[in-house]
């Protein structure tokens, strides 16, 4: 019978779960992880910048949010023109242009060359949240897609968390070790470029294009022997997308939805926590280092959660659940009295844990979203929409903090989670047991 089983045809959405899954999964889990540490990093980086440039809050916020901006141009054109020539191309681009850039900031000497530098890098970032998110989802088994995708943010807060530690330690070496800081981005952006020579096109857009054989091939040999396409539901004739269509009848809800939902998680999760040693020395705490050492941790620990809640709860309940949290924990934070530090800390310690939980469905939900003929556009927008409020955020916290404080500042982030609360109860879909081809049916 195990004989029997073991020959009989299986679609890509059904396929076990094999080692070219975890490949892939492993080399798109690169520009998670650079993201995190090229933002992670620069926190860090600008407390030594700052003072030898003699940066103005403006060109602090500027420089913070530099990559944010680059991420919206990339994961906005890269993310439609991958939906034009491929997956693959894109995907192994993306890494040369970080690796070049990131190299470079190592001998910049005024804070415009070092802004040009990191947009560049954002937009190859950005590129690459369009691309990877979308090239795995089009691979990954359909009951192991959110387990995948959501490993994606695991990655980005282990980034995140290993450029605090990187800082910290190349901190001691002088005033101009933020250059060894933010080189050090070029060192897994290379490891990644090389690791992605020979990654297949993806078999889904290959057929959305008319070239079954060539998709055909790709499944037999990464997929299994077994394995084959659904041709009946991808077959390429069957509609025609534009990426105006992303905003027509039939999409728009989904566009509208994933840009809000993605922008409310990203516009406070940048803005506290690429300033937060500035944020915890304004709520009082004495050892900034260390307590914004232990939050990263409690980041990495939500991420690592946010696994399981994503295998455990639908969609819809977890996005809504997490919002509702997060809404209600910042408000009580930020009302406390002066001097709640036990207090301050468990709830801040709470909030970061959900925080990144609900994080990995910003890697999930776009891509279930939309067809395969547009989907490269859809995830493209949904995340240069959330780059956008993100980089208006990190831009807006310092000047709002230095104005008008931190208590104001921080109801102002807790309104954003209240309107992602709203648009999650009113418009979450459900997408978590469908094929990914079938997302195109879900009401």
């Amino acid at each position: 019978m195990s004989v029997q089983l073991s020959m009989k045809p299986y679609t890509i959405d059904d396929a076990p779960l094999n080692k070219f899954h975890l490949k892939i999964t492993a080399l798109t889990f690169g520009a998670n992880f650079s993201d995190g540490y090229a933002l992670g990093i620069i926190g860090m980086a600008l407390s030594l910048i700052g003072p030898q440039m003699n940066l103005s809050p403006i060109w602090s916020g500027l420089i913070g949010s530099s990559a944010l901006i680059g991420i919206f141009f990339g994961s906005l054109l890269l993310g439609g023109l991958s939906d034009r020539i491929g997956r693959q191309k894109i995907f192994l681009a993306n890494f040369v242009v970080i690796a070049i850039a990131s190299f470079l900031q190592f001998f910049v000497q005024d804070p415009m060359t070092l802004f040009i530098l990191r947009i560049l890098i954002g937009v190859a970032l950005g590129g690459d949240y369009a691309i990877g998110s979308t090239l795995l989802a089009e691979f990954a088994p359909r009951k192991n897609r959110g387990f995948l995708l959501s490993f994606l943010c695991v990655m980005w807060t282990v980034g995140y968390v290993v450029s605090n530690l990187v800082g910290y330690y190349l901190l001691k070496t002088g005033p101009d070790s933020w250059r060894w800081m933010l080189a050090s981005a070029a060192i897994p952006a290379v490891i990644v470029l090389l690791m992605r020579i020979g990654t297949p096109e993806s078999p889904r857009w290959l057929i959305s294009k008319g070239r079954v054989e060539e998709a055909r091939g790709i499944v037999k040999k990464y997929i299994g022997s077994q394995a084959e396409l659904d041709e009946t539901r991808l077959d390429h004739s069957a509609k025609t997308y534009r990426f105006q269509d992303l905003f027509g009848k039939q999409l728009w809800k989904r566009t509208a939805f994933g840009s809000l939902f993605y922008v409310c998680q990203v516009i406070p999760y940048f803005a506290i926590y690429t300033f937060l040693p500035d944020i915890l020395a304004r709520m009082g705490f004495e050892e900034t280092f260390l307590m914004d050492t232990f939050l990263n941790l409690f980041l990495l620990v939500g991420s690592i959660a946010g696994l399981w809640f994503t295998e455990k709860y639908s969609r819809r309940s977890f996005t809504i659940n997490t919002f509702i949290v997060l809404t209600i924990s910042l408000l009580v934070l930020t009302l406390l009295p002066a001097g709640s530090h036990i207090a301050a800390i468990t709830i801040f310690c709470l909030f970061t844990v959900v925080m990144a939980a609900a994080s990995n469905l910003t890697l999930i939900y776009p891509a279930e979203l939309y067809p395969t003929e547009i989907r490269g556009s859809g995830v493209g927008v949904v995340t240069a929409v959330s780059r956008v409020g993100s980089a208006v955020g990190t831009f807006l916290l310092p000047v709002t903090v230095s104005s008008m404080g931190l208590t104001p500042s921080m109801i102002g982030m807790t309104i954003v989670l209240l309107i992602g609360t709203i648009v999650s109860i009113a418009w979450a879909p459900e997408t978590k047991s469908l094929a990914l081809d079938d997302t195109i049916h879900y009401h």
